[in-house]
């Protein structure tokens, strides 16, 4: 840009003289002209705009000059806008009285000191700043509108604080600034960096791109944007691989050079923009686009607002998303396009803007051959005659864009607040509003509870923080067969909605970068299915983790669960893991069970046998092999061994609270009374062998009489047992959920262990005696002696009975029913085989042994 300078004043003045001349300073003076626009009014609006992207500093001998180069036509549109609102408004007789509304604009070129500059201008009114003095004494300036960046924005709010100047920024979108107590005057179009962010980090979500890169302007800009949308990330768990910082300077600087290796070795294939909007930092991505070639970018919407930014480098940006504040509104009307149409040269003579929109972007000629020079110098291009047909809508970005809506937006609302302070303050005369009405810490009160309704008749309306709250549109860059690059809208972002409903995305229908066009992959580790969960990696951040199965009895059914979630009590995880399904039920059931229908057959067997060998005793009752052993203590254990063997119907089946309390219940009493019923015949034998010596005194207890008394008595006890534990602790039935995971174990839990060991105790003691006083009784005559079969009866009984104790208590569910099924089966069988089987023995094949002489060879003591 030097060397441009120096050929323009070599062309305009002498060479080589040093320093310059006061004829060429004023030559280069005169072509640099300030971008200031005016039309005087009644009620005067300030106006810093951007319409140069950047400004350059040159120092030559004698002169300090500010040179703003690379125009946009979109931040141009935005100018016409301004223009437009104005005249529009002008032409509205209901609002401000026939008071005209009139504009004093500068270009700040994105340059903070320019911006502070325009503003002291536009309050002074001359060329050069004046600050606290105004040198046009009937000029009454409202209020401001501007500007588009952030970093101009800020210093002119500081300013206009203090003076208590009204502002509305049409692109600001510094979290800072919705500080109501440093900034009461400031108001903006835009959404703050908050909002855009939240929507960014739900849209990243989203597409579940949890391992994304940022790149950043090297400025407090760009590292304030970071910590707001780390801040964001982390709510949606999303982490942040690497955060590259480019430099404004044009060179390489070293910095970049590092951040290229990291963008190279990056596993995410991501990127988000942040910071300040730089075609220098665009075009450092464009230099080395190979590195990045393969990479998705996400742009917050002052990045996607500025199509210049995207046309610039859309090799590199095709294929991305874009996020754009999206107005309720637009201004592509016919009243718009007439008015773009009708702008030209001829039509507005001594009008800068349309001659520098003319000169720069359509390449015309001015009458200003000095301003001819430098331009053709500084954009380096070739400037020529026009023909006067051509036209600002001829240009793409002077038709109408999502974006461009904020300008007028912001005139229009302090139009607004404007007419409703007059209406307030009840002064409808002209003549003295211009004089008396003072907008300077008035007007931002109207502008709180003002509202602007759409052409569609929709309110829109500044919130508590002085933002205006609209929808995000979602836009896909895609280049087309013609080379340009479009954007396509394919989601919106409603901030207002509830939760789950404010994103409305059609991923279908988004053109990726590549050819396969599937979704970009952005994580650090592969998605967690369901059936796992995410264990996170020693010494990495939280996206990066490890999948491990989970647990027994807990599930996950979301992809990426952080945590398994364990199964309710009766229900348990399906094999993958997924969800819960109802557990297994194990019982001993008369169906589904082989082993049932075993115990079912020999129960039964066994108590038909029973039956035939009491229907045996019944028929010869009256025979000496029955009388001699008493038989009605023979029919009572007959009596009893065939409810025991009913009694295992008891255990087969679904347990419940009754069958839990009557299957015990049922097999201690009937086995006590088959203990006692041994018992007392094993005591009825000894009496009846000592009444047989001559003069014994024991005759007087043979009889009925004994035999029953310790039947009944011994049972008694058991009885008196079995009700105590009914009374204070029964049996019910249990669910086992944790013995065998997966399974539910229907089973009968016996309430008071106490009580049940005291059944079975008493009737191992019952036992033991029956056994004691057998075994001293085996010594007897063989025609009398049943005490050897009682002996090896109770021995089997309490061998089953000893050896069942410790089974039962190592092992669960139906295989403990089984156990005691087999003791029941087995101890009753063996009485059965031991006392009755000899006898039916001889009662049915050896009749002839039934005789009381074969008993006894004459002498026969009956005891019946």
């Amino acid at each position: 840009m030097l060397l441009c300078l120096t050929a323009l004043c070599v062309g305009l003045c002498t060479p080589g003289v040093q320093p310059l001349n006061p004829a060429c300073r004023l030559q280069i003076i005169e072509a640099i002209e300030e971008h200031e626009y005016i039309q005087e009014g009644d009620i005067m609006l300030g106006g810093v705009l951007t319409a140069h992207l950047l400004v350059i500093t040159k120092k030559i001998p004698g002169l300090h000059i500010l040179i703003c180069t690379d125009p946009t036509q979109q931040n141009s549109k935005h100018f016409l806008d301004f223009r437009f609102s104005i005249e529009q408004l002008n032409t509205n007789p209901s609002l401000l009285a026939n008071l005209t509304l009139g504009y004093h604009i500068y270009d700040s070129c994105g340059d903070p000191r320019k911006a502070v500059r325009s503003v002291l201008q536009i309050l002074s009114g001359t060329r050069e700043p004046v600050p606290n003095y105004s040198c046009v004494g009937k000029r009454n300036i409202a209020g401001f509108i501007g500007d588009l960046t952030s970093e101009t924005t800020v210093p002119i709010a500081q300013i206009l604080s203090i003076y208590g100047y009204s502002q509305i920024s049409y692109g600001a979108t510094d979290p800072s600034l919705s500080d109501r107590t440093t900034f009461p005057y400031f108001f903006r179009t835009v959404q703050g960096d908050s909002g855009q962010y939240y929507a960014l980090s739900k849209l990243l979500r989203h597409f579940s791109w949890t391992w994304i890169g940022i790149i950043r302007s090297d400025d407090d800009s760009g590292e304030k944007e970071v910590e707001l949308l780390r801040r964001f990330l982390h709510g949606e768990s999303i982490c942040i691989e690497f955060t590259v910082k480019i430099g404004s300077n044009i060179g390489d600087d070293p910095q970049w050079l590092w951040g290229q290796n990291i963008i190279q070795k990056s596993s995410s294939r991501v990127i988000v923009l942040c910071g300040t909007v730089s075609l220098t930092l665009v075009g450092k991505l464009a230099k080395f686009a190979r590195w990045i070639r393969e990479k998705t970018f996400v742009l917050p919407s002052k990045w996607g607002a500025n199509d210049q930014i995207l046309s610039y480098a859309q090799h590199i940006f095709t294929g991305s998303l874009v996020l754009t504040q999206i107005y309720p509104y637009k201004l592509d009307t016919a009243e718009m396009r007439d008015f773009l149409n009708s702008l030209t040269p001829s039509n507005y003579p001594d009008d800068k803007l349309i001659e520098d929109i003319w000169t720069i972007h359509l390449l015309c000629l001015s009458n200003n051959p000095n301003k001819n020079s430098l331009y053709e110098h500084i954009y380096l291009r070739t400037l020529h005659n026009c023909t006067g047909q051509e036209r600002i809508t001829d240009l793409g970005n002077f038709n109408d864009h999502g974006n461009s809506g904020r300008v007028h937006l912001a005139v229009n609302m302090m139009s607004l607040a404007l007419h409703d302070m007059n209406v307030s303050l009840g002064d409808q005369s002209p003549e003295s509003s211009k004089v008396a009405v003072k907008y300077q810490h008035q007007l931002h009160r109207h502008l709180q509870k003002v509202q602007y309704r759409t052409p569609k008749g929709r309110a829109v309306s500044f919130n508590e923080n002085g933002e205006i709250i609209t929808r995000f549109g979602i836009y896909n860059s895609v280049t087309e067969a013609d080379g340009e690059l479009y954007l396509y809208l394919v989601g919106i972002f409603i901030p207002w909605a509830t939760a789950g409903k404010q994103l409305i995305l059609h991923s279908n229908i988004i053109k990726w970068k590549g050819t396969d066009s599937d979704i970009p992959r952005a994580q650090c580790s592969d998605n967690c299915l369901p059936g796992f969960r995410k264990a996170q990696r020693v010494q990495t951040q939280l996206c990066c983790y490890d999948c491990v199965r989970c647990s027994e009895g807990e599930i996950s059914n979301t992809t990426d669960s952080a945590n398994c979630a364990r199964c309710p009590d009766l229900q348990w995880p399906n094999e993958n893991k997924t969800q819960c399904i109802t557990s297994t039920e194990t019982f001993l059931s008369y169906t589904s069970d082989g082993i049932s229908v075993v115990f079912f057959s020999i129960s039964l067997l066994f108590f038909l046998k029973t039956v035939l060998i009491f229907g045996v005793f019944i028929i010869y009752r009256e025979t000496p092999i029955v009388r001699a052993n008493n038989r009605s203590l023979s029919f009572l254990l007959l009596v009893s061994i065939k409810l025991s063997f009913l009694s295992v119907f008891l255990f087969l089946g679904r347990p419940v609270d009754i069958t839990c309390m009557l299957r015990i219940i049922t097999f201690g009493i009937t086995f006590s009374i088959a203990v006692s019923s041994l018992l007392a015949k094993t005591i009825m034998v000894c009496v009846a062998f000592k009444a047989t010596k001559p003069g014994s005194s024991w005759r007087k207890w043979l009889g009925v009489k004994l035999s029953n008394s310790v039947v009944l008595f011994c049972s008694s006890i058991q009885i008196i047992i079995c009700t105590t534990w009914l009374a204070i602790s029964p049996p019910f039935q249990e669910l086992d959920i944790h013995t065998s995971p997966g399974t539910i174990i229907i089973q009968c839990n016996e309430g008071s262990a106490i009580g049940f060991y005291s059944v079975i105790g008493y009737m191992g003691l019952l036992a033991a005696v029956s056994f004691v006083l057998a075994f001293l009784a085996r010594s007897l005559p063989d025609s009398f002696n049943e005490a050897k079969y009682i002996t090896f009866s109770m021995l089997l009984f309490c061998s089953v009975w000893i050896t069942m104790i410790p089974a039962y208590l190592s092992t669960k569910g139906k295989n403990t029913v089984c156990v005691e099924i087999f003791a029941i089966l087995t101890s009753s069988a063996g009485l059965l085989a031991c006392i009755f089987l000899p006898k039916c023995y001889i009662i049915l094949l050896i009749p002839e042994n039934n005789t009381k002489s074969n008993l006894l060879g004459g002498k026969v003591l009956i005891i019946s």
